[in-house]
């Protein structure tokens, strides 16, 4: 009796994968839900936003199109660009903090996205707190990647470019998105011309974690952001990632500090990148559903920082525009915005590949789950 062939693990992720999508194209476990058309875009910019370029309030579209497929943990929720709505658009893959399976709280940013002409893809990944582990994060959200872009291939669709894909993660969705970028070829995912980590990391929890990323792809544009008062989860993740990619010379960390003019303050924590919006509730008020609503403020962090990277480096790795924002240690990247009485937030801080960071940058992070 002669031994079975090897069968690698990339053929057999791949195997699976395709079985896993045959199965759910014959049984559907989570239907698609339409919930509805929401205003994608603001007549006036907001307080602090930028008229025009990146983070700026010059959209193409007012709508998005709120879809849902997020019963399972593998599931994924959908935004697609209206009025107009386009024959195909780019695509964002955003990919939530620990328990963040509420699209709300990241709504705003997704409406800018949105509405600036992306495709955005919601993974869910989790089910709830407890279920599944972290190991299993990565290859939940590959398959909800997967599945929501077989649905965008069918009849009525705005189709998806995959050409240019940007991946967007906060919190332990950072580490997510750094492992998919490694093993974006094993996980038959669109591989990632940039990518945004914002306060990445994984509090007490390892699962999901690689030992280095030098796997990253040599021609990906990546940001790493970290936040001074950042204590739920420090800099020690998005250090790690910033340091380890060495095959990836487009990379620049950022460090983002507290600020204030005497009367409005600046926050530079954890949480500056929620900023929540009510039109995408799905109604789930978890631990850290309550603290978006608790803590979300949206202010030039989120414009002149999140946003405008996000937006940048898209720009850059799709239409060679606004490299100087992304990237480079220029004044542009830098730019916080101005208080009420005009004088300069405080900068941000920008570290490039060839030099040190110390391991005192930021303090490190506390025992919390997110």
């Amino acid at each position: 009796m002669t031994n079975p062939p090897y069968v690698s693990i990339k053929t057999y992720f791949r195997r699976t994968i395709t079985l896993t999508r045959v199965v759910r194209m014959l049984f559907p476990v989570s239907p698609l839900l339409f919930r509805g058309f929401f205003a994608a875009a603001q007549d006036t910019p907001y307080p602090g936003q930028p008229l025009t370029g990146p983070g700026g309030a010059e959209y193409m579209h007012t709508s998005v199109a709120f879809f849902d497929a997020a019963a399972e943990a593998d599931g994924y929720w959908l935004f697609e660009p209206a009025d107009p709505k386009p024959d195909s658009a780019e695509v964002v893959v955003f990919l939530h903090g620990y328990g963040a399976y509420n699209p709300m709280a990241y709504g705003k940013w997704i409406k800018h996205l949105v509405a600036k002409g992306n495709i955005v893809i919601y993974p869910r990944y989790q089910k709830n707190l407890m279920w599944p582990r972290p190991d299993a994060f990565p290859e939940n959200a590959a398959i909800g990647i997967l599945r929501a872009l077989d649905e965008l291939q069918k009849e009525g669709r705005v189709k998806p470019k995959t050409e240019k894909v940007a991946y967007i993660g906060h919190s332990y969705g950072g580490v997510i998105a750094s492992h998919l970028g490694v093993h974006w070829e094993k996980f038959g995912i669109p591989k990632p011309a940039s990518m945004l980590l914002c306060e990445p990391g994984s509090g007490p929890f390892k699962g999901a974690r690689l030992p280095g990323y030098s796997g990253l792809p040599a021609d990906l544009q990546m940001v790493v952001v970290v936040g001074e008062d950042d204590y739920v989860v420090g800099d020690e993740f998005g250090r790690l990632v910033f340091q380890t990619a060495v095959s990836t010379p487009q990379r620049n960390l950022v460090i983002q500090r507290h600020s204030t003019d005497g009367r409005r303050w600046i926050g530079a924590t954890h949480s500056e990148p929620y900023c929540y919006d009510l039109d995408f509730d799905t109604g789930v008020r978890n631990y850290t559903s309550k603290r978006v609503l608790y803590t979300a403020r949206l202010n030039e962090v989120d414009f002149n920082c999140y946003w405008k990277f996000a937006d940048a480096l898209m720009e850059s790795t799709r239409s060679g525009c606004y490299t100087d924002v992304a990237l480079g240690d220029t004044p542009e990247q830098r730019w916080l915005g101005r208080w009420s009485n005009g004088q300069p937030i405080r900068e941000l801080e920008v570290v490039l590949p060839h030099k040190v960071l110390s391991t005192a940058t930021v303090p490190a992070a506390a025992s919390a789950k997110k």
